[in-house]
């Protein structure tokens, strides 16, 4: 309910802002007033963010309004005054939609809270929180350019375009790592405008701590996003509850802190809402991750995940929900352990976890078993580029054993662009035996996945993979399910001497980059090493 004392104290509504923290309403909105420099409206109809004026400045986009994907259609919007205007709450319940939206502010803070509540997917197949900015005042999008489509030409479906200078540019080139995408955001001369995602805030999202998701696309208007769920190379189920707390945050420029307290959400009857003394955590050691690759510790189930990432073999846990959780261990991005962990409200559980990644002698090996293509050919900016950008270095290639580097071996392979990869090595005498051959891949593209020979011999085909039925590669996604395929060369293909592997890929599909592809993570031929 609006409570109407606050508006009799605060004054009549009028264009600029309030004299001090507080709530007005008209028949057709309402207006919040920090206190902090930040002054928003709510549509009352919808729950749309209609006006973001911070400093005196309209920031909120000219085409279509802020909030939840294009909009809740017609909800229940409710807003009160709390704890003696301590807090400001507006509730949004969409009619037609498993959607509940909340906005809160606080007294002095440029700062709007949010949590989203779903009891159910939400079409068209997505959740997001989307900020519509002007762009002429918040020109500079997250990564820079990389989402920046101004006077460029759609190629690649709706959303992956190439500019004059041969340059390319997607929205999907702007997302980082759940697991280090906190805060993100887009700035100008004047002011930033800051997606928050502190503590436990992707909980209830999906596809772990390496999943990756749109952050910001600059056109018309500048688009700030939070993605809680989505189908871009999502590897697990829509989980349902509260999303967030989060927040989108104002400032002069400066990036914001992800210390972000939101734990006076407890107070605020907020659905799904999980306070900290209703969880638990878990502690322990993790133990057999070489030197030179980040320890990941992942806890899921079906309602919820969290991660963190070990220091010196030690970790703990964030504040998690009561229950029994998968828990993994991630050497870099590759899982190397697995084990179950019950969690109890407010008690810390301890669970240690050890690596169990196998160490074969290897007669050679290109690139390093870490779920992540980083340091092959191209590795460096598939991230934030399409595989046909003027700055990518050529596709396919030759590898020479013992001079090329990792940097010479292509990333990915794809059936109809670019030609394979070969690779040339030595064997002794004494190598001339059986041997296994392994190659390691992150993510398949319309069941691309390796063909190898080695002389007369021929690899059997593998069979496609699980599909997952997005692109991938060429919107800068390079992890999906991983797959490490093996296959027993017989001495009969090898000889003493030069002796060449060549990789190609099983499957078909569309024309040059959309053809059927994989991603490699490494390459390695098992046996004796000398």
């Amino acid at each position: 309910m609006f409570v109407a004392s606050a508006f009799i104290a605060l004054g009549l509504l009028g264009d600029g802002a309030l004299a001090a923290f507080g709530l007005t309403s008209t028949s057709s909105r309402y207006k919040v007033d920090t206190n902090g420099g930040l002054v928003f409206e709510i549509n009352r109809a919808n729950g749309d963010l209609t006006s973001l004026v911070y400093n005196g400045v309209e920031y909120q986009g000219t085409s279509k309004a802020s909030g939840i994907n294009s909009g809740l259609g017609t909800s229940q919007v409710t807003a009160e005054a709390i704890d003696n205007n301590k807090y400001i709450k507006i509730i949004a319940k969409a009619n037609s939609l498993p959607v509940t939206h909340y906005y809160i502010a606080k007294p002095d803070d440029p700062t709007i809270y949010m949590a989203t509540y779903i009891t159910g997917e939400v079409d068209p197949g997505e959740l997001r929180f989307l900020a519509r900015l002007r762009q002429k005042e918040l020109p500079t999008g997250v990564h820079g350019d990389v989402g920046n489509t101004i006077g460029c030409t759609a190629f690649e479906g709706k959303d992956t375009f190439k500019c004059s200078n041969g340059q390319t540019r997607c929205k999907m080139y702007t997302s980082d790592r759940f697991i280090e995408d906190q805060v993100h955001g887009v700035t100008g001369s004047k002011a930033a405008a800051w997606m928050i995602m502190p503590g436990t805030a992707y909980e209830t999202s999906s596809g772990g701590p390496f999943m990756r998701d749109i952050n910001s696309q600059t056109g018309s208007d500048q688009e700030l996003y939070w993605y809680m769920n989505s189908g871009h190379v999502r590897t697990e189920p829509w989980r349902f509850g509260l999303m967030g707390p989060y927040a989108m945050r104002f400032t002069k420029g400066e990036k914001p802190s992800v210390d972000l307290d939101t734990s006076f959400f407890g107070s605020l009857n907020v659905q799904g809402y999980v306070p900290a003394n209703q969880r638990g955590s878990v502690s322990g050691s993790a133990t057999g991750v070489p030197s030179g690759f980040e320890a990941v510790v992942h806890w899921y189930n079906d309602k919820a995940q969290y991660w963190t990432k070990a220091s010196n073999g030690a970790f703990k846990s964030p504040q998690m929900k009561a229950g029994t959780y998968t828990m993994k261990l991630y050497k870099g991005e590759l899982e190397v352990a697995k084990d179950t962990v019950t969690v109890t409200a407010g008690k810390d559980t301890a669970k240690n976890i050890a690596s169990a990644e196998p160490n074969p002698s290897v007669v050679w090996r290109i690139g390093d078993f870490d779920g992540r293509p980083m340091e092959l050919k191209n590795g460096d900016k598939i991230e934030r580029m399409h595989p046909s950008d003027t700055r990518m270095s050529s596709w396919g290639g030759t590898y020479d054993v013992g001079k090329s580097s990792p940097r010479d071996f292509p990333m990915a392979l794809f059936a109809k662009a670019g030609g394979s990869a070969k690779v040339n090595f030595n064997l002794s005498a004494s190598q001339v035996r059986d041997l296994t051959l392994k190659v390691g891949t992150t993510l398949s593209f319309k069941g691309g996945r390796p063909s190898v020979s080695i002389g007369s011999w021929t690899g059997k085909d593998p069979g496609a993979p699980t599909l997952i039925d997005s692109r991938g590669v060429t919107r800068g996604a390079y992890r999906g399910y991983g797959n490490q395929y093996t296959w027993s060369v017989p001495a009969s293909a090898l000889k003493q001497g030069q002796n060449t592997l060549t990789l190609g890929v099983y499957g078909s599909g569309d024309q040059e980059f959309l053809s059927a592809n994989y991603i490699i993570d490494a390459v390695e031929l098992q046996g004796p090493s000398s």
